[in-house]
């Protein structure tokens, strides 16, 4: 058996030094390929020398495979080898592999290593497609060169580039659908990501599967790109693999995620610098999108170009379109490589067609490399032309399609291109810690949500507003409102006030009558509000409704806002949007719809009717008639007006038998509205029993929506509390008991309150942290007081809060609890007997402030 090495740090240190070295050198001139290539030289030497100092068998061969394979080496990237061998028995492996394998790890090199023979080799790479495209960039580093020629022989001649190309036209598809098929997250992995460097790893891997080329510079000379092509795809190459080289080197380990964390470092390391207006962060990014866009768009292109080459049977012309357009497969082509700079009118024409020829699923590499070439006829001119006006206002004018269409305009620069302003909000980033992509997709992200509300397919999602907009007259208005209602992001000042001038100067520019002008820059104006007014407001106040019945002035407006609010919040991250947010902004849309009928909101008529109702639920659950008097008698007009009578009948029928009851009642529901849990406290008041409920729910990781808060008139707390669990991976009715007998033992016994635990910030607001704001003010009738509370969210924020209040002895009456991403904007009504003391406001929000600091 082979003695292991003892002493390997000479090896271990020359390693070391020449990286350092390559490192520094890169630091100097930024010069990456130097950098990727000094880097895999270095690793060559290394395993050379290790492999002459363990004397390795003769029927080996060592064998660099993946990226390593390729002749690049990131700085912190594993190192892929494979140890071929002719079929060596399994003593001689472990005598030999294992010690080599080690001395790998103990000079420095981070492998990932295979050890199989060339029959192995080929099984496995028939079995799996990433070892095979792993396999097809091997190259030798030393050993037996005659066992390295057999393997790849035997690899080329197994090897189907048909096949291979369809499993990476699959492969593609996955990894993209798994990055949201978008380039804009605002933390883009470099190297996965649609548009990063392995979108530009695929094209060379089918390329050289199918013996097109091996460089770009190959697919040049094969006419697979043009020398613009080129030019723009090397340049955008050079960028992102430079991005990622760096990120490595500040992460100190291998990181292609651009994190909040690090952009800032790699933005300064590339010579960006923050302006009055822009953070170096954002600078840099918005050059990693308009890259990632570049590489998307050339990505396209080219597989599109390489799939004609290896199928050309289905490269025929399947229709004819019009003069100018014809159909190949599915894909729009262009007749005449010229049409756009003969025509400019034609590129809007385009999108047009692709909305309106059925059986269209895409532009053809031919169309596509021809907008690509005309981006520099896209000038005031041609915007001003007005057949490219009717145009564009015809495409967001279908029935069908649209989406689709804008989506592809924007990867292809055209839209853009025509609206300068929306141009402008491609690659901004947001950082406000609500949004999760950059505005130009959050805004396309928007139309879409308005298009999906009238899809048949997906009615069931949102079937509220799809009834809505089956009957909204002209709903291309909606589109045209999504489009602009954040387009003036970024600009500074108000983004609504700035975005009704560029939608009025298009809609003027546009020929679009007076009423949809008004509409369509109205919205723009109020996109903001309804959310504002159902989360942050007591919607259950008859004065709210009227105040924003009269903002809204006609049922066409408020059904406009309602649509663009829901399409809005749904399009701002995945984690903002949830039924109680649905319900809060469904409901204002009812009560606002009654009063815009001539409703007058009268309480006392809303009084009797939600008792009847909560009568005729109480009847289904065969509780004795009369019985709730004993209950309703001692609740006031507020408890019956803040609560669904669904929700009146379900307390009562848990209460009427226990309205003295000396011990406290808890009860628990999956909530009615499909997600959460709904749980009903009833125990004799105490000031801070609003704090130790919160301390409760918050040390079980369950995290309040929603806070009625009613004190009866016989000293009772009746308390409703709507909870989620982010984390809750089994049904809500599974937690029910456990919250019940807990929460009862918890109120039984008289404790201090602990003290709030300092929880940690998520990484995202560590790196964009929200100045905590809060503001007290009496509301209009002076008898309660409305608190505002603005932070970065973080574990027992809420409790924090609660246990303030509960020092000084003011209750809370409701609390509206409102989660954006990873910022808290939480409301609380509060009793306002003690809090006219000046004094005392000063202090509780002082000690707010203090309780809200990270």
């Amino acid at each position: 058996m082979h003695a292991r090495a003892h002493a390997p740090s000479p090896l271990r240190q020359a390693l070391k030094d020449r990286k350092a070295e390559l490192v520094e050198r890169f630091a100097a001139n930024g010069k990456i390929d130097g950098l990727l290539h000094g880097l895999c030289h270095a690793v060559d030497q290394a395993m050379r020398d290790a492999w002459a100092e363990y004397q390795m068998p003769d029927d080996f061969a060592l064998v660099a495979v993946g990226g390593y394979g390729r002749g690049e080496l990131y700085p912190y990237s594993d190192v892929d080898i494979l140890l071929l061998h002719s079929g060596t028995d399994g003593e001689a492996l472990t005598s030999h592999v294992e010690p080599f394998i080690g001395f790998l790890w103990d000079i420095g090199v981070e492998i990932g290593s295979s050890v199989r023979t060339v029959d192995e080799c080929i099984s496995e790479a028939q079995a799996d497609i990433t070892v095979q495209t792993s396999l097809l960039e091997a190259r030798l580093l030393t050993g037996n060169q005659a066992l390295f020629d057999e393997f790849q022989q035997r690899f080329a001649d197994d090897l189907d580039p048909l096949a291979f190309f369809r499993s990476k036209q699959l492969e593609i598809r996955q990894r993209h659908a798994k990055y949201q098929d978008t380039p804009y997250s605002l933390e883009p992995n470099c190297k996965e990501s649609p548009g990063g460097l392995r979108d530009l790893q695929v094209i060379l891997w089918m390329t050289k599967a199918a013996g097109l080329g091996n460089s770009w510079a190959e697919l040049s000379t094969r006419d697979l790109l043009t020398d613009r092509e080129l030019k723009e795809l090397r340049r955008n190459e050079q960028f992102l693999k430079g991005l990622r080289a760096r990120l490595h080197l500040l992460a100190r380990r291998r990181q292609d995620v651009l994190v909040f964390d690090l952009q800032t470092a790699l933005a300064q390391s590339l010579g960006f610098d923050a302006t009055t207006t822009k953070r170096a962060s954002e600078q840099l990014m918005r050059r990693y999108y308009w890259a990632a866009k570049a590489v998307s768009q050339l990505n396209t292109v080219l597989l599109l170009n390489v799939e004609a080459r290896l199928f050309p049977q289905t490269s025929g012309v399947t229709r004819v379109i019009n003069e100018r357009f014809v159909e190949k497969q599915g894909m729009i082509e262009i007749v005449d490589d010229e049409l756009y700079t003969r025509h400019p009118n034609a590129i809007l024409e385009t999108f047009l067609l692709y909305e309106q020829v059925v059986g269209v699923k895409g532009l053809s590499a031919r169309t596509l490399r021809a907008l690509y070439n005309a981006r520099e006829l896209m000038n005031g001119q041609w915007r001003a032309d007005p057949e490219n006006r009717r145009t564009f206002l015809e495409i967001l004018q279908q029935p069908q399609g649209i989406t689709h269409a804008l989506r592809l305009m924007n990867q292809t620069s055209v839209l853009g291109r025509y609206l300068i302003n929306f141009r402008r909000v491609v690659g901004q980033m947001q950082h406000d810690l609500y949004h999760v992509y950059t505005v130009d997709q959050h805004i396309l992200m928007v139309v879409r949500n308005i298009r999906r509300f009238a899809v048949a397919e997906h009615t069931h999602e949102y079937p509220f507003c799809s009834q809505l907009i089956a009957n909204f007259d002209r709903p291309w208005v909606l589109t045209i409102a999504a489009l602009f209602h954040d387009i003036a992001k970024g600009r500074g000042g108000d983004h609504s006030t700035l975005g009704m001038v560029d939608a009025r100067t298009f809609c003027t520019r546009h020929g679009i009558s007076k009423e949809d002008t008004d509409l369509i820059v109205w919205l723009v104006g109020e996109h903001l509000t309804m959310s504002t007014v159902a989360q942050k407001q007591d919607t259950t106040d008859p004065e709210v409704i009227r105040r924003f019945a009269e903002k809204v002035e006609n049922e066409r407006r408020l059904t406009a806002l309602y649509l663009l609010t829901v399409a809005d919040i749904r399009g701002t991250s995945p984690k903002v949007w949830n039924a109680w947010k649905g319900k809060l902004l469904e409901d204002l849309y009812r009560l606002t719809l009654q009063v815009l009928g001539g409703a007058n909101p009268d309480p006392h008529a809303q009084l009797k009717t939600r008792k009847e109702e909560a009568l005729g639920l109480l009847r289904l659950y065969t509780v004795p008639e009369r019985a709730q008097e004993a209950l309703w008698n001692t609740l006031d007009v507020a408890y019956f007006l803040r609560n669904d009578p669904a929700d009146v009948a379900w307390q009562t029928r848990h209460l009427w038998r226990h309205v003295d009851s000396a011990s406290p009642i808890v009860k628990a529901r999956p909530s009615p509205i499909g997600e959460g849990l709904q749980v009903l406290v009833y125990v004799r008041d105490q000031v801070d029993l609003f704090a130790r409920i919160c301390g409760y729910f918050e040390r079980k990781g369950l995290s309040i929506l929603d806070a009625k808060v009613h004190t009866t008139s016989q000293g009772f707390a009746l308390d409703s509390f709507l909870l989620t669990d982010p984390g809750l991976d089994t049904s809500y009715r599974d937690i029910i008991n456990l919250v019940e007998s807990e929460l009862v033992s918890l109120l039984t016994r008289e404790e201090p309150l602990a003290e709030p635990s300092k929880g940690r910030l998520p990484r995202r607001s560590r790196s964009f942290p929200v100045t905590p704001r809060v503001d007290l003010r009496p509301d209009e009738r002076g008898q309660y007081y409305l608190l505002s509370v603005s932070a970065n969210d973080r574990t027992g924020l809420l409790y924090a809060v609660a246990r303030v209040l509960a020092r000084h002895g003011v209750s809370v009456r409701t609390a509206r609890i409102n989660t954006l991403g990873e910022r808290v904007e939480d409301t609380f009504l509060l009793d306002g007997s003690r809090l006219q003391d000046s004094r005392l406001q000063i202090a509780v929000e002082t000690e707010l402030l203090e309780a809200l600091e990270p």
